[in-house]
């Protein structure tokens, strides 16, 4: 045998792992292509920020594809690429909510205040300043929740009958009219309540009439929600609970609910956000009224996506009508936004306990 000599890699080195770019390549190249974008728009004259950040987008996905075929290769290069194309796109999808959120509440806090949440416009005009949207979170209040009371039974138990017995025609029929329905606009479910409640059957313009469109709209996105968590069940529990002599509908009732309510629940929520700001049924059906009514079934009621719409329909540029339409749509979104927290603190509750 010959002696052969093997001479150790340098310390340090390892000859198997390839070249890879720095972790704050990501950022280098993301700040070069913004300031090659602003350069470009200036240069071009374009007036449009938008435009500016598009082009920015653009080279950073090309700058990375370029640098990281450089260095780590094609193979790699196509992974960081398809890295920044999700962040592009999560940046673009973030921006005009932030935007539509600034807006909101830089121009909604200037009326804003316990005066504002506590007075109607039983007194003002939509001219003048002053008045409030008291009457309006009243009226919202009561048709969400009656259109929720309407809603929730029926959707639950169409869900239910659709996971757990739904079998054959019927099944599929109730599944078919569930689509169609998903895809109803508010304006058609407004209408069919009007001809129907009010002008065959001569009942007068009210909350309840209004409720009854919103729950038009919300009865499908109950059942597809619902629908969705009860499959997401296992059945294995069902199947154990069955085997010990329970009876279906106990099984429903005491396993397949509970295990599902958290779901279930956020659906609820997503569906009461779907119908609150709805305007073209309360426009149609309940009418509007500056002044309170606490009587959901008898009288013109407002409430708050209506009153936007008529403070900017009826303001005739009056500053002080845009000031109060900023502020109810900044009280509107802010309803929304703590039925979603009140969702997940119920879900978060009601979750199935695990241990160890």
């Amino acid at each position: 045998m010959s002696n052969a000599t093997i001479t150790p890699p340098a310390p340090g080195t390892n000859s198997l792992s390839a070249a890879r770019l720095p972790r704050w390549s990501p950022y280098a190249i993301a700040v070069g292509a913004v300031a090659i974008g602003c350069a470009i728009g200036l240069g071009a004259g374009l007036d449009s920020q938008i435009q500016w950040g598009l082009i920015a987008a653009v080279l950073f996905v090309l700058g990375t594809f370029g640098i990281a075929t450089a260095v780590e290769g094609k193979r790699q290069a196509k992974d960081r690429v398809a890295t920044s194309v999700v962040w592009v796109a999560f940046i673009l999808a973030v921006i005009p909510l932030v935007s539509l959120i600034w807006e909101t509440v830089s121009r909604g806090v200037k009326v804003l205040d316990g005066f504002f949440l506590t007075h109607s416009m039983g007194v003002v005009t939509d001219y003048e300043p002053g008045g409030g949207i008291y009457h309006a979170i009243i009226g919202t209040l009561e048709q969400v929740g009656l259109a929720t009371l309407i809603s929730v039974p029926i959707g639950l138990l169409t869900a239910i009958y659709l996971v757990e017995y739904g079998r054959g025609k019927l099944a599929k029929a109730v599944t078919f009219f569930v689509d169609v329905m998903t895809g109803i606009p508010s304006i058609v479910a407004g209408l069919f309540i009007l001809s129907f409640w009010i002008l065959i059957l001569g009942f007068s313009y009210s909350g309840f009439a209004g409720s009854m469109a919103l729950s038009i709209l919300m009865i499908p996105v109950v059942v597809r929600s619902t629908e969705e968590m009860l499959k997401l069940v296992p059945n294995e529990l069902r199947e154990a609970s069955l085997a010990l002599g329970v009876p279906k509908w106990r099984t429903i009732l005491k396993v397949v609910l509970p295990t599902s309510i958290g779901g279930i629940t956020t659906g609820v929520m997503l569906a009461i956000a779907r119908i609150a700001g709805e305007t073209a049924p309360v426009l149609l059906l309940v009418w509007g009224n500056p002044l309170i009514n606490t009587d959901p079934f008898q009288g013109p009621q407002s409430s708050l996506p209506l009153y936007i719409y008529q403070q900017y329909q009826n303001s005739g540029g009056s500053p002080a009508a845009y000031d109060r339409a900023w502020a109810a749509a900044l009280v509107l979104i802010a309803f929304i936004m703590i039925l979603n927290l009140v969702a997940r603190g119920i879900a978060r509750w009601k979750a199935p306990k695990t241990g160890r």
